[in-house]
């Protein structure tokens, strides 16, 4: 070490998709990655969000309908895109719910519980089986997962959001292995309570997710997990970021 410091990682005209990008830390994250002049798809199921968050962007961000739940909406995945945007660098993998959720496990029915695993983790697995074999080609990528504190601790009321998330960190973890003598980057940002619409789309009801929200002792902002999501693809090319646990100060 010569003690210089290493180069940031540049995203400049990279083509980066993020999964789940409507809203919350996943339009946040596109945000960011805009600003750091990445090329950004901006993939979910509300297409009317996604069109006014690609407005006056032609060529930097593109709106692209995906339901992770979907196989083959995530198997038509690169087909559906123009051919200037298949060059993928990376890809973010936000989308994800709990509805149905904090609730004790006899209180829903199994398939409530079914649907969270089919989108937190089956529709993690989709996306990134989706993007992972240009990037095996060329040597070079990054996958970024959105795991939970969730996956760390389990909580009452929370066994499948739970077990979804620690499946979603052994999932990460064992692509990172099988890609460790590779340029290919794989990271998990796991994030503690955070203000989104996540616990309105929980419950139905918006009154009850900013009460939910309002006593807890501290919450996050989306723009705060994007700034660390933006952290880990922004290291020296030659740094792996593997995971970064991001809560609040007051937990």
């Amino acid at each position: 070490m010569n003690g210089t410091a290493m180069e940031r990682f540049n995203l400049r005209d990279k083509i980066v998709l993020v999964a789940g990008a409507s809203s919350g830390i996943g339009a946040a994250t596109v945000e960011r990655l805009l600003a750091e002049g990445a090329r950004v798809i901006a993939a979910a199921r509300r297409m009317d969000r996604l069109q006014t968050m690609a407005k006056n962007r032609p060529g930097h961000c593109l709106p692209l309908q995906l339901d992770v739940a979907d196989p083959d909406s995530t198997a038509s995945l690169i087909e559906r895109m123009p051919e200037g945007w298949r060059n993928i660098h990376g890809a973010v993998v936000c989308a994800g719910h709990d509805v149905g959720g904090r609730a004790r496990f006899d209180q829903a029915d199994a398939e409530t519980w079914a649907n969270i695993i089919e989108t937190n983790v089956n529709g993690t697995i989709r996306v990134c089986r989706a993007v992972i074999d240009q990037m095996a080609t060329r040597g070079t990528g990054h996958i970024v997962t959105l795991g939970s504190t969730a996956g760390l601790r389990v909580y009452p009321g929370g066994s499948i959001y739970n077990a979804s998330k620690f499946a979603v960190r052994a999932f990460t973890d064992g692509l990172r292995l099988d890609f460790g003598k590779t340029d290919i980057r794989v990271t998990e940002v796991l994030p503690g309570l955070t203000r989104t619409e996540f616990a309105e789309s929980r419950w139905g009801d918006g009154d009850r997710a900013t009460e939910f929200y309002d006593n807890a002792p501290g919450t996050l902002a989306p723009e705060e997990i994007a700034d660390a999501i933006l952290y880990a693809m922004t290291a020296p090319a030659g740094v792996n970021v593997s995971q970064i646990l991001v809560e609040p100060t007051r937990i």
